[in-house]
């Protein structure tokens, strides 16, 4: 048995929830949609209603001694994407990394994604990490040839887009 669980999170866990999204933009500020500063910020009744959206979920992986929690990821629909969710805000603590709690965080979000019947399920990571390509490589993601960047301040880290096909037939466009 491995040394977590995986718990899908509820409106109730929304202190939680936060306080593990706070933790992971301290520790990678430039992996992240958002930075430190706006997530303080954020209303705290808004990580409540987070928590409360259809169409997503937010999973957290706990220690099981000593109930740290130690990683999160959200699924959630794609927004201008018929029958796409996106993996958004993956991470896990530093000594926790290289264990397998990624790994569990990942399948957590694609059995969700599978069970709400979505069809692809799009992720954006960083060019340089490259730790986290092998791992979604491993999962079966693949480019789909999309670039970016992360919004100012971080427009300096480049990233690119991937994809993993649910559904047969599940590769045009959603």
């Amino acid at each position: 048995m491995p040394g977590w669980l995986i718990q899908r999170s509820t409106p109730d866990d929304w202190q939680r929830v936060r306080a593990i999204r706070l933790r992971a933009l301290a520790d990678a500020p430039d992996a992240f949609g958002t930075t430190l500063a706006e997530d303080e910020a954020r209303p705290l009744a808004e990580w409540r209603e987070r928590l409360t959206r259809g169409g997503s979920a937010t999973f957290v992986a706990t220690q099981v001694e000593g109930g740290a929690d130690v990683g999160l990821v959200t699924g959630a629909a794609y927004e201008g994407r018929a029958g796409d969710a996106g993996l958004f805000g993956m991470w896990v603590a530093a000594p926790f990394r290289g264990r397998g709690v990624a790994s569990a965080l990942v399948d957590a979000v694609i059995a969700w994604a599978r069970a709400s019947g979505y069809h692809r399920l799009l992720l954006d990571v960083g060019d340089d990490n490259l730790a986290a390509i092998r791992l979604y490589e491993a999962k079966g993601f693949v480019p789909t040839g999309a670039r970016g960047s992360l919004p100012p301040p971080r427009d300096h880290v480049p990233e690119h887009e991937r994809v993993l096909f649910l559904r047969p037939g599940a590769r045009e466009p959603g």
